[in-house]
């Protein structure tokens, strides 16, 4: 095999560690379409669009006045509550099965806010008056300055219901705002936007748009918080790199409905609304695999009551049902490897003669059954079912607070000691000494040696349920190359 097959075969292998590497660090930040881009956020018309100033970023429309005499109220509905301020912001709300306060969730005291923008395009903060609760799950309050009216109710299922009412047509903001862009484990708070497609802005990106929305959203950490419109409303958007995002209505009218929910990202919990609010969890590109994964991980959890076992019984079970992609793999870097001596050979004989060489090398691949792609197709097939995992694992909130043995109390948050991203990298190195050689090339020797300390370094801040989960294949997949080996050479 000559030098430009050899570089196509690693390159071949290194694009599918590339991929894999790029979706288990960026994918999740990406969004997956743009909005539509505009050159310049439209400047104050008839119709009140929203203004910005292009020497600096500001809000789409300009505060103005700020609220006075704040008061609160809080809605509670069997394990849920929310506390409301006076002027539409959320100071605290326990949702579904919530483990974060909205403190931690945004790192502010009240990060979202509904605000009014006036006839002059000024954004101002409302200051309702709340009529005394005669129900803890429902409240009235009025604004009488601006002579809108609000009906706040808090069903069973965790939603807070809104409807707003004017007597005359208002548009609206919905502003969120954090500082800190992501956890130690790299989790980043992200604004979600859903209308036909779900874009993903990582805090302090610089986006705008305007799009026919379903629903916006702050996700992080496993957790997010949704402002879900009963009916699509057109809005202009836009995110600054200070870290705040402002949705603004187009289009004014008397009345707007919807609800809010602080929740768990429970897929099974999320898919039970309307308005697609499972799309909120990022399974990727690979979705279609990561949600059986994450079906069958449940499912060994009710029988043996650890999600560290369970992630290590369907890790057996998916290495099991790959074995034959794997086998193959193997026995046809074996049989590249055998080849080695007779390539050199051919090499030497036509060395003037690169066509012909190249065809004595083709003949000899036919005869011995051998392909340089061999090796690598089947491991890059595995691709998807790898990248998938990682998805399932990464945006399976049953981690959370979930602890495996020994050291780790906690399978969703990195490992505090580095002893699995440490025996991962361990295991890719033994697994990189154990593949045949089919190339004399020292530096691609070397390339293979250094991806096991580049894994280190990338695994060591990410869940430990993941490392558990690449540590456990590994040993499983050098267990399965002693095997082919052992029974190749018998």
């Amino acid at each position: 095999m000559n030098n430009d097959q050899k570089r196509t075969v690693l390159a071949f292998v290194l694009t599918g560690v590339i991929v894999f590497t790029w979706q288990a660090l960026f994918s999740s930040n990406q969004p997956v379409q743009q909005p539509v881009k505009q050159e310049q956020v439209q400047t104050q018309n008839t119709q009140g669009t929203a203004t910005t100033s292009s020497s600096e970023t500001k809000p789409i429309a300009t505060q103005t006045n700020k609220a006075t005499n704040l008061t609160s109220v809080t809605l509670k509905a069997g394990s849920f509550f929310y506390t409301v301020n006076s002027d539409l912001s959320f100071s605290e709300a326990v949702g579904n099965k919530t483990s974060m306060t909205l403190k931690e969730l945004s790192d502010k005291d009240n990060f979202f806010n509904f605000k009014l923008i006036d006839t002059n395009n000024n954004l101002q903060n409302f200051n309702f008056v709340f009529d005394e609760q005669t129900q803890e799950n429902e409240v009235v309050g009025n604004d009488l300055n601006k002579q809108i009216s609000i009906r706040l109710k808090l069903e069973n299922d965790g939603r807070l219901s809104y409807q707003l009412n004017g007597n005359q047509d208002f548009k609206l903001s919905y502003n969120m705002s954090a500082t800190e862009k992501q956890s130690d484990n790299r989790t980043y708070r992200q604004y979600v936007v859903q209308g036909i497609d779900t874009d993903r802005y990582n805090l302090e990106s610089d986006e705008k748009g305007e799009g026919s929305l379903k629903w916006v959203a702050l996700d992080f950490n496993h957790h997010v918080f949704f402002n879900v419109f009963n009916e699509k409303q057109t809005i202009n958007y836009m995110a600054t790199e200070s870290g705040e995002i402002f949705f603004q209505t187009v289009n004014g009218k008397k009345n707007y409905n919807g609800y809010v929910l602080y929740a768990l990202k429970n897929y099974d919990y999320l898919l039970g609304f309307d308005n697609q609010l499972d799309l909120s969890i990022d399974f990727g590109i690979f979705g279609i695999f990561a949600v059986p994964i994450l079906k069958a991980m449940q499912m060994l959890y009710t029988y043996v009551g650890n999600y560290g076992v369970a992630i290590i019984l369907l890790t057996i079970v998916i290495r099991l049902a790959t074995y034959p992609l794997q086998a193959k793999s193997f026995r046809s870097m074996k049989k590249m490897q055998v080849l080695q001596p007779e390539i050199a050979k051919l090499k030497e004989k036509y060395a003037d003669d690169p066509m012909k060489q190249q065809k004595e090398t083709m003949e000899l691949f036919k005869r011995s059954g051998a392909s340089p792609l061999g090796g690598c197709l089947p491991m890059v097939l595995q691709i998807p079912i790898f990248i998938a995992f990682y998805q399932a694992i990464s945006n399976s909130v049953e981690l959370v607070g979930s602890p495996f043995y020994f050291w780790l109390t906690d399978l969703s948050a990195k490992d505090p000691y580095y002893i699995l991203p440490a025996i991962m990298g361990i295991t890719m190195l033994v697994q990189t000494k154990l593949n045949p050689s089919t190339s004399a090339d020292p530096n691609q020797q070397k390339i293979m040696y250094i991806m096991p300390i580049v894994f280190i370094f990338i695994m060591k801040d990410l869940p430990a349920g993941l490392n558990l989960y690449f540590t456990v294949s590994n040993i499983l997949g050098i267990a399965q190359q002693l095997y082919v080996y052992k029974t190749a050479e018998a």
